[in-house]
């Protein structure tokens, strides 16, 4: 009599074939299998569409020239169980790297990230045109939702507006990423500067958060030479506690709206009742006018301990730091007769 042999479906037979050769085949090509050329420094950059089959990456993969059969890199993945998890993005990939190299790229999502950099010292409306080149958004749309309101309570900060609060310093973001995503990591970046360390020193000198970043994004302006940021810290908190007007110039320059070569009386007067003049507004003006960076936030919550209350700025960025105004006009017209002298050379 005539047995039948029991039926098994291809589907079954396939997966269980595909199953038991996996470990072999996973050394084998994660070992063997590379590219069309061995490791040799360069770097390939290809870009994966969103919802690219994993037949559609082995294509990608061959026409950068880093495979060299993509009917068996898409059978590995499939081996490998992967085929719905390799991610979309664009992707800088060494030549000549392993079967097993380029699937966990794509399967991690490790995608290419382009810097981003943000001066200390930048105001929100430098900083909107840099968003807006980043992300190829125009600026008026960055602009709109950086004045938004709104932002200021969405993202946590003590305001009047965001300027302050974009935190200086190089991000890397993956193609596509939208500035709204950008501003929260910044401010993000800022929160973090904040740990009980620093609201302690805050209180010790009796100033808030928005204090101190006013403060150190004054100093952020006024300073080139790193070492004079305590300094020049400290004679603006020494002014404050002697009731006197700070008398900073950045702050008239952000109240005109624009930075001057040399600061007029006229223009101190042109802006005589902004809330941002210090020549004429008493105390810290109502938020920050820059960006401040680490070293003036610190050196805004450690200010250095000395009795100047006047500084001018030498032709090299330096400063002359003096007591008592007479000091201070001996000072002015010493630094004004090296300035003529140089310019007659």
């Amino acid at each position: 009599m005539n047995r039948q042999r029991p039926k098994v479906r291809a589907g079954r037979l396939v997966a269980a074939v595909l199953a038991a050769a996996a470990p072999v085949a996973y050394g084998f090509f994660s070992t063997e299998f590379r590219g069309r050329s061995t490791p040799d420094g360069s770097v390939v950059e290809i870009r994966v569409p969103e919802g690219t089959s994993s037949g559609g990456v082995a294509r990608v993969l061959e026409e950068a020239g880093l495979i060299s059969h993509p009917g068996v890199f898409d059978a590995y993945v499939r081996v490998r169980g992967d085929s719905r998890t390799l991610k979309a993005g664009r992707y800088e990939i060494p030549r000549g790297v392993s079967y097993g190299y380029l699937l966990e790229t794509l399967r991690s999502g490790a995608v290419a990230t382009t810097p981003l950099t943000i001066p200390e010292g930048l105001g929100v409306t430098e900083i909107t045109e840099r968003l807006a080149a980043y992300t190829g958004d125009s600026v008026a749309a960055v602009r709109a939702f950086l004045a938004d309101p709104a932002r200021v309570s969405e993202l946590d900060v003590p305001g009047p507006t965001l300027e302050g609060y974009l935190f200086p310093e190089t991000y890397r973001f993956a193609d596509g990423v939208g500035f709204p995503v950008i501003v929260t990591a910044m401010v993000g970046r800022y929160h973090a500067f904040w740990a009980d360390e620093e609201r302690a020193e805050a209180a010790a000198l009796g100033l808030d958060e928005r204090e101190v970043v006013t403060l150190a994004s004054i100093v952020e302006k006024e300073v080139r030479r790193g070492a004079e940021r305590p300094v020049v810290a400290g004679v603006y908190w020494n002014r404050l506690q002697l009731g006197m007007l700070l008398q900073a110039d950045p702050t008239v320059h952000y109240a005109l709206g624009e930075p001057r070569s040399r600061l007029l009386y006229r223009d101190i007067d042109a802006v005589a009742e902004h809330p941002y003049n210090t020549y004429t507004q008493p105390g810290l003006p109502p938020g920050p006018i820059a960006s401040p960076g680490v070293a003036s936030l610190r050196a805004a919550l450690n200010p250095a301990d000395h009795d100047y209350i006047f500084f001018v700025a030498r032709a090299d960025g330096s400063h002359e730091f003096t007591r008592t105004l007479r000091e201070h006009n001996a000072a002015i017209s010493r630094i004004r007769l090296a300035r003529d002298a140089a310019a007659d050379r």
